[in-house]
């Protein structure tokens, strides 16, 4: 038997594009020779489709574009993600589940059991867990399908009432193949590849496994799937954020050594990468826009989310607006007009001195010759916003924000000044990761200036001020910051592995006390296993300092 995996990128709710696309991989799988084609994961509608779920016209839809598909499964079968109606009057109205099409007809109706409810996910707000399990009969096999968190096996939580492929190997099946929606972070791939080659060994069996491509919103899925044999190794893994298609004979994934060649392995800073590439270009196309604007300051934030930008949208399509204060220094101003010319993008230089200035005039009778503080550098932070949003106003630009993770994480920015912003590029990209960026970036040729990358961060706000002013070297800094948000350590726990007290206690107060601020931030894109936003909730007015 030859099974295709179609590794695809969706648009939630654009039913039209999502089923020609799997129409027109239906067609090329069966011109490859394949029986059986595998998309993933919720595919008809787009993963993850959220509120959309409660709308019976959506559901609708999903399944007159089923049957649409089926029209096309003639002398191939294929298997696709979609939810489907509980016709029980008891749990919730829906299942997530795949179709088994064969000639035409829906053959096999496979449901979901194991409905994750951490992080991002939030599937028992929507499903029903499904509690019975059949084995597919296909070409003299029998396949045991599963959907995404079905294979992982996580049944510590009570919604999880068993798993799938303890029942499904009862019925002796020939080989497994699971469909997902397995969200990317830079972690992820191994823990991935881990988790199915360890399910193949358990079960004795070959794993086949398609997962999705592409952005939705703030989350990214980075392809990636992946072919096991019976011993749980990698017979085969297909490219890493980019649309595929391959087909693999089942008997020469147990038989045949070397056969189909595996996609090149990413670091973690290559995966970023390309990962914040395809979330801004993806986040453009599904919403209809194409130009960006973003301000350019000189500092290593703004310029890797210009080089991002341009690399994913053209550079014709980014302007960047350079605006220089009283405080601004010489270097900057040229660093930021260094990466222009570099780059190749469209620019405007908008100095605020006269617009700060007539605030200062303006306020100064209110402000009863009180000395200059905080309150006038973010006055100059919020007249840069307000430039930036006339630039997407008057010429259909999208503002793209250019705050990292460590910054949002303490608050050192400016609420509808520099926070402003449709999409958060590097919001989930520490500093010293940043930087990082920026010399991959520079990897064949100096896009990013060199002293760009090298001089000290500086928001440019007073006289000779620099980050260090106000926060923790940081190096030090994403150190705690990486234990507290990614790993969830407490105080105590920061302690005990040796950070000074002081510190500890200093750095989580100012991620508690920025949490009002984190509400009101645009999307980030998701590149780390714990991102602000969606997948991290917690309370604005809470005391907790972990």
């Amino acid at each position: 038997m030859k099974i295709a995996l179609a590794q695809l990128n969706y648009h939630i709710g654009n039913f039209e594009a999502n089923t020609e696309k799997i129409i027109s991989n239906i067609k090329a799988a069966k011109s490859k020779g394949a029986d059986l084609v595998v998309f993933a994961e919720l595919a008809i509608c787009g993963y993850p489709p959220r509120d959309f779920l409660e709308f019976d016209e959506f559901i609708s839809l999903c399944e007159k574009s089923a049957l649409t598909i089926a029209e096309h499964c003639q002398d191939i079968a294929c298997i696709v993600g979609l939810p489907v109606k509980n016709d029980v009057l008891q749990g919730k109205d829906l299942f997530n589940a795949a179709y088994f099409i064969e000639n035409g007809k829906v053959k096999a109706v496979t449901k979901k059991a194991l409905l994750p409810t951490y992080d991002v996910f939030d599937e028992y707000r929507y499903f029903e867990p499904a509690t019975k399990f059949q084995c597919i009969d296909f070409k003299g096999k029998k396949i045991a399908l599963t959907i995404c968190e079905d294979l992982w096996n996580i049944n510590d939580n009570p919604l999880y009432v068993s798993i799938p492929m303890d029942e499904l190997i009862k019925e002796q099946p020939d080989v497994m193949i699971n469909i997902a929606a397995s969200p990317f972070s830079y972690t992820h791939d191994d823990e991935r590849i881990k988790v199915l080659s360890d399910n193949a060994k358990k079960y004795n069996l070959p794993v086949f496994y398609v997962n999705q491509v592409g952005a939705q919103t703030e989350i990214i899925f980075d392809g990636g799937s992946l072919v096991f044999d019976s011993e749980g190794a990698t017979k085969a893994e297909m490219k890493y954020f980019e649309e595929d298609l391959q087909v693999f004979d089942l008997d020469e994934i147990e038989n045949v050594k070397n056969k189909y060649p595996a996609a090149p392995r990413l670091t973690d800073i290559e995966q970023i990468h390309d990962a914040l590439v395809l979330g801004i270009k993806d986040y453009f196309q599904k919403s209809g826009f194409s130009k960006a604007v973003l301000g350019l300051s000189g500092g290593i934030d703004s310029a890797v989310v210009c080089a991002l930008a341009c690399r994913a949208l053209g550079a014709e399509n980014v302007m960047a607006v350079l605006m220089p204060s009283k405080f601004s220094s010489d270097h900057s101003v040229q660093d930021a007009l260094d990466l222009v010319e570099n780059i190749g993008c469209m620019h405007e230089i908008i100095p605020i001195k006269d617009a700060a200035e007539a605030f200062d005039n303006m306020l100064a009778p209110a402000f009863k010759s009180l000395p200059f503080n905080l309150t006038e550098e973010n006055i100059q932070a919020r007249i840069r916003g307000i430039i930036n949003m006339a630039m997407s106003n008057k010429f259909g630009y999208i503002l793209l924000n250019t705050s990292n993770k460590s910054e949002c994480a303490v608050g050192y920015g400016t609420l509808y000044g520099d926070m402003c912003g449709a999409i958060g590029v590097i919001g989930d990209v520490y500093k010293t990761q940043v930087f990082q960026l920026a010399r991959y970036i520079n990897t064949e040729k100096e896009i990013i200036p060199v002293n760009t990358i090298v001089k000290p961060p500086s928001a440019e706000l007073r006289p000779d001020q620099k980050d260090s002013d106000s926060l923790p070297d940081y190096d030090l800094l994403d150190k705690v910051l990486y234990q507290h948000i990614e790993l969830k350590q407490g105080s105590k726990a920061l302690i005990a592995q040796g950070y000074d007290e002081a510190l500890v206690t200093r750095i989580l107060k100012m991620v508690n006390v920025a949490e009002f601020k984190r509400y009101q931030t645009p999307p980030i894109l998701r590149v780390s296993p714990k991102a602000f936003g969606m997948g991290r909730r917690m309370p604005i007015v809470g005391k907790y300092l972990s």
